[in-house]
This record gives C-alpha cells, sequence and structure tokens, in this order.
C-alpha cells in the first residue's frame, strides 16, 4: 500500500500496509461442507439461497407542474430504484414488463395488471411527488397486489424544501421503510455513509460519502497524510491516523462541530484506531514501547495499556461487534502478516489464517465470522493476488467473495450485513468499491483521485 512508503520507520511501514477497517455483518449460515464447497454453506444477510420478493417499481407520477418537479422527479425515481435494486432483499421487475398506465394514488391501480404475467409481481411500490411554494411532497405506498381484499402494507408521506438532495433523502428514507418491512426486519442502510481516505485534494485527507457514492465531500484539512478512518457507534467522533510534526498520532474528529477535538499524543508509531461496541474504548496499534503492539485505551485516550507482548509488529485491532470481549489483528510474530484472535485482555491468542499474506480482518456483529484480505499464494513466482475473504471464526472454513479483480483491500460491512465496501485496484488504480455479500453486484463508488480505506458506519 502506498503509505508504508511514507513513513521514516520501518514499523511504521509495517504497521501502515496492516491497516483494516472497521465494519459490521448479520450472517444467517449452516456449515455442512468442506472448504471446497464453501460458497453453498455461507448465509449472509444478502439471503443467500432465499427467493427473493418480485417487487415491481413504476416510477413515481409528477403531482404538479412546477418547474423544479421534472429535474427531482428523476432524482427520486433513480435513488429509490438504485436503493431497491441493491438491497440485497428483492428482484425487481424489469419495466419492459409494465402496464401502460402506472398508478399515482390507490384508486389508481388494476390489480391484473401487475399480479398476473408478465409483471408476475408479488409487491408495487408506487406514487407521487410535487413541488409546490419551493416544497417537495412525496406519497409512496408499498401494496401486496396478491392480496387484493387487503393489499397495503406501506403508506408513508415526507416533506422537505425543494431540492435534489432533499428528493435523494426522500427516496433513501422510503426505500429502507420497505427494505426493512421485506428484508426480515432489519434496518435498511440507505441513509448511512462510508468514510474514506482519498488524496484528490493533493494530500490524503479523510473524505465521507453516502452509501451509494453520492455527495463526497471532504472533512479533514491537515495538509499531510490521514489514514484509518474510523467512526464510533453512535456517529459522534472520528477516529483517525494522521502523520503529525511528531509522528505517527491518532486523531479525533468531530463530524457535529465539523472540526478536531482534543485527543493525547502517546508517542511513536500510532496507528488503525479501532471502536469498542459501546463506544467506550479504542483499540489502536502503537510502537511506544519499541515495538508495534496493541493498546487499548478509554474514548477519551485516558488508561492507556498495552494487550500484546508479541516478538513481530502487531497491528490492525478490530473488536468483537457481538459482544465486546474479543479482539482480532494482524501480527507478523511467525513471519508473514497472519490474523489472530484473542480475548479482550489480551490472551488466548489464536492463529486463524494458516499461509500466505493475511491483513485488514474484520469482525461480523454476530461474532462467528471474519472478513479480511488475503493473498493466499505469496512471494516470488507465486499467482495469487489479494482477494476479500469470509472466515467461519470457530471451524476456520473460508469462502472468496472477490477474483481475477487485481489487489483488494480494507474490507468494511455495511449495518445490515447485506453488503460490503472495499478499496480495490482492478480498474487500474485505488477506488472504493461495494458489492453483496454473496460477492455479487460489484460496483465502483468513487473515480477521481486515488482512494482506499473505506470504514461503513455503524447505522
Amino acid at each position: 500500500m502506498d503509505e508504508a512508503r511514507e513513513t521514516s520507520s520501518q514499523r511504521a511501514m509495517i504497521g501502515a500496509r496492516f491497516l483494516s477497517a472497521l465494519g459490521s455483518l448479520i450472517l444467517l449460515f449452516s456449515l455442512a461442507t468442506p472448504p471446497a464447497f464453501a460458497q453453498d454453506w455461507v448465509r449472509t444477510g444478502s439471503g443467500l439461497g432465499v427467493e427473493k420478493v418480485r417487487l415491481a417499481v413504476p416510477d413515481f407520477k409528477p403531482a404538479t407542474t412546477d418547474p423544479q418537479n421534472a429535474v427531482l422527479l428523476k432524482t427520486f425515481n433513480d435513488t429509490f430504484w438504485n436503493d431497491l435494486d441493491n438491497s440485497g432483499v428483492v428482484e425487481l421487475v424489469s419495466k419492459s414488463f409494465y402496464p401502460l398506465q402506472v398508478p399515482g394514488q390507490p384508486a389508481e391501480i388494476t390489480f391484473p395488471a401487475w399480479n398476473a404475467p408478465p409483471p408476475n409481481a408479488a409487491m408495487l411500490a408506487f406514487g407521487n411527488l410535487g413541488v409546490a411554494a419551493g416544497k417537495v411532497t412525496v406519497q409512496g405506498w408499498l401494496y401486496d397486489v396478491k392480496n387484493t381484499a387487503s393489499p397495503q402494507v406501506l403508506g408513508k408521506q415526507y416533506a422537505d424544501v425543494a431540492s435534489e438532495e432533499a428528493a435523494r433523502v426522500i427516496a433513501h428514507k422510503f426505500a429502507d421503510e420497505i427494505i426493512f418491512r421485506l428484508g426480515g426486519g432489519i434496518p435498511g442502510i440507505a441513509e448511512s455513509k462510508i468514510y474514506f481516505v482519498s488524496d484528490r485534494s493533493g494530500h490524503k485527507e479523510i473524505w465521507v460519502m453516502d452509501y451509494d457514492g453520492s455527495n463526497q465531500r471532504q472533512l479533514t484539512h491537515q495538509g499531510t497524510t490521514s489514514l484509518s478512518p474510523r467512526i464510533s457507534p453512535d456517529g459522534s467522533r472520528l477516529a483517525f491516523s494522521s502523520l503529525t510534526k511528531s509522528g505517527w498520532d491518532i486523531l479525533m474528529y468531530s463530524p457535529e462541530l465539523n472540526r478536531l477535538v482534543s485527543f493525547p499524543r502517546f508517542g511513536g508509531t500510532n496507528l488503525a484506531p479501532a471502536w469498542s461496541p459501546d463506544g467506550s474504548k479504542l483499540a489502536l496499534s502503537s510502537s511506544r514501547g519499541g515495538n508495534s503492539e496493541i493498546y487499548e485505551c478509554d474514548s477519551t485516550g485516558g488508561n492507556l495499556h498495552r494487550m500484546t507482548t508479541g516478538k513481530g509488529p502487531d497491528v490492525s485491532p478490530v473488536w468483537n461487534r457481538k459482544t465486546g470481549a474479543q479482539i482480532a489483528f494482524v501480527s507478523g510474530s511467525t513471519g508473514l502478516p497472519q490474523v489472530y484472535t484473542m480475548e479482550a485482555d489480551g490472551t488466548n491468542q489464536t492463529r486463524m489464517t494458516d499461509q500466505g499474506y493475511a491483513v485488514s480482518p474484520n469482525w461480523s456483529p454476530n461474532g462467528q465470522f471474519l472478513a479480511l484480505a488475503w493473498t493466499r499464494k505469496y512471494g516470488p513466482g507465486e499467482p495469487g493476488s489479494r482477494d476479500i475473504y469470509l472466515m467461519d471464526i470457530a471451524s476456520k472454513q473460508w469462502v472468496q467473495l472477490t477474483h481475477d479483480g487485481g489487489s483488494n483491500d480494507s474490507p468494511s460491512w455495511s449495518p445490515d450485513g447485506r453488503h460490503i465496501v472495499f478499496e480495490s485496484r482492478r480498474s487500474g488504480k485505488e477506488e472504493i468499491w461495494e458489492m453483496l455479500a454473496d460477492g455479487t453486484k460489484l460496483h465502483q463508488l468513487t473515480f477521481t483521485g486515488r482512494n482506499s480505506q473505506p470504514n461503513w458506519s455503524w447505522k
């Protein structure tokens, strides 16, 4: 990774290579077959192996003739369709199968036109959008068109100042409502954020974007190199590593105040902060004692204490988001970096990966899986590439999610566990990509500059 060349000490170079992303995952699975058939036994939050609901989503209809109406309606319709299409919980019926007359109000529905072939939809999401006096109003419904006697599942009305951003937010909100009801009661992610590193301003700074890649904006203005953004569980603080006059320090940024807030300097090279599930603690790697080890401190930086004492560098900690009682990390104690787990007090250290070069562990919220970046065949003449894998903690069985796409790193899970965001060089340079948790629906989110180390918000 580029940041390894930007440090002045060997430990910093090693540590920067091992930076991990903190993410989340909700996984449902059954373990019955060996790793050769791993794709069969993994059951992720995307509902792999489960029949998806057939949902028809005609464009919402205009409710007024205001000049702004057409632009906001297109923004809403595009955003709404994409949210549902990428959700992993529905199968969208192709618009080519829709009848010529689409409803904007419940009274306009003709049920046989939707619940029979060619659409053969089980659900219908429809509504209208209107702009009047500088205000946009959206009415939306979700109907079970197979249940003609009592079809309404959801009915919502939203209003905001008329702007494209407001139209996007309303589309996100309504999509989340539908995904919540059709996806087993798991909240949708359309309003979540992704934090990442970008050099498009001339330096590596921390940026943020909406989950779908829209609304990208710069947060930090350090004028140096900043890495490994980690948003707190409540979204009130963003911890990251930055190259300061004193070396690599952990800095703390407040999205609410739009500025840095105080956090102590520890000395040495400090990298890869990670939040505990309750937001009360941070884990990090620090060389303040000479070797790079895993440390833990309060969220304010107090009560710093060391948790590892390995021979090689120990970096990239991430908490078990289910229990908060275990930490996964990367250690070079046996040579090439490998992924380990340990209790939160540093005991019971267990090596999880058996070969190659393994970095960037990412613990699922149910405590059963790790996501990681792994080059299973590593060294001169080896054909392997760095790909994103899932590993079952109990059995150490694994499944490979990315294939033949250059170097992939820093996986981070969406709050609902149905998606993974990660960095990849498959387009020729580092960019942020997103996919469903089963490795499908891969798409690129960033296109300007070099972008890396994504971290999905907790909600």
